[in-house]
């Protein structure tokens, strides 16, 4: 049975504020995860000694990588990526809209990848949204459209960091189109994953299309998790319907 980790990893910087890949790695480890979706990951950047994160992590974890730069600031980047430990194939990996007249908003993007389970091929897409309301419509929007979910053939999953609880309109533009995991499985309450010392809001989700039988779904609280990210892990074991 496949199971997906879905992290926003804070460039690998802790609550501790300490800077550590390794430890990132360890509570990815400890999932067992065979996908992981990851947010926030620095390559190359002077502000955490200029490595690539996401090759280190896929390195670690014995996986390949697919990232995207959804920043670049001339050789360094800063965005999302899929690991995979089962066979897969790039899709697309492309920036997403935003808004003007508002300073200090980081561009965003998506990463979209095939990965082979069985005799299934699934779509992830792994994204993280802006924090206002309306550069978040714009990107739900956008992630709805024909050259996102909307050009996914069979099973499907959208995951990431979406700055956006279940209340709002870029979830429910999303919601439109594929299934919140938790709703689906029922979890009363739901489980949230941010801030990771005391998990109290529920921003980070996983949208599925009806293939998508979901068996369970967890965020790992251990100490080291609770200290290695601002945001707490979301796994989710499933399989894929006939």
């Amino acid at each position: 049975m496949p199971r997906l980790l879905t992290y926003n990893v804070h460039r690998c910087v802790g609550t501790d504020r300490t800077l550590s890949v390794a430890r990132i790695a360890d509570v990815i480890a400890d999932e067992d995860a065979d996908i992981v979706c990851l947010q926030e990951l620095d390559v190359g950047r002077l502000r955490t000694g200029s490595v690539d994160q996401a090759a280190e992590l896929a390195q670690r974890l014995n996986m390949t990588s697919r990232f995207h730069p959804a920043m670049r600031i001339e050789a360094e980047q800063y965005g999302d990526a899929i690991l995979s430990r089962l066979p897969e194939t790039l899709v697309r990996a492309d920036s997403l809209p935003s808004v003007t007249g508002i300073r200090g908003l980081e561009p965003r993007g998506a990463v979209w990848s095939r990965i082979q389970i069985g005799e299934h091929w699934l779509n992830i897409i792994n994204t993280h949204l802006g924090l206002v309301p309306r550069e978040q419509r714009k990107q739900a929007a956008a992630l709805s459209s024909r050259e996102w979910v909307g050009a996914c053939e069979g099973p499907t999953i959208l995951a990431g960091d979406f700055n956006a609880t279940s209340i709002t309109r870029p979830y429910g533009e999303l919601t439109r189109h594929l299934k919140d995991a938790q709703r689906v499985l029922g979890l009363k309450p739901s489980i949230k994953t941010f801030p990771s010392a005391f998990p109290a809001i529920r921003i980070d989700h996983l949208f599925i299309s009806p293939h998508i039988r979901v068996t369970g779904i967890r965020v790992p609280t251990s100490p080291l998790a609770r200290v290695a990210s601002d945001h707490l892990p979301l796994v989710m074991d499933f399989e894929i319907a006939a």
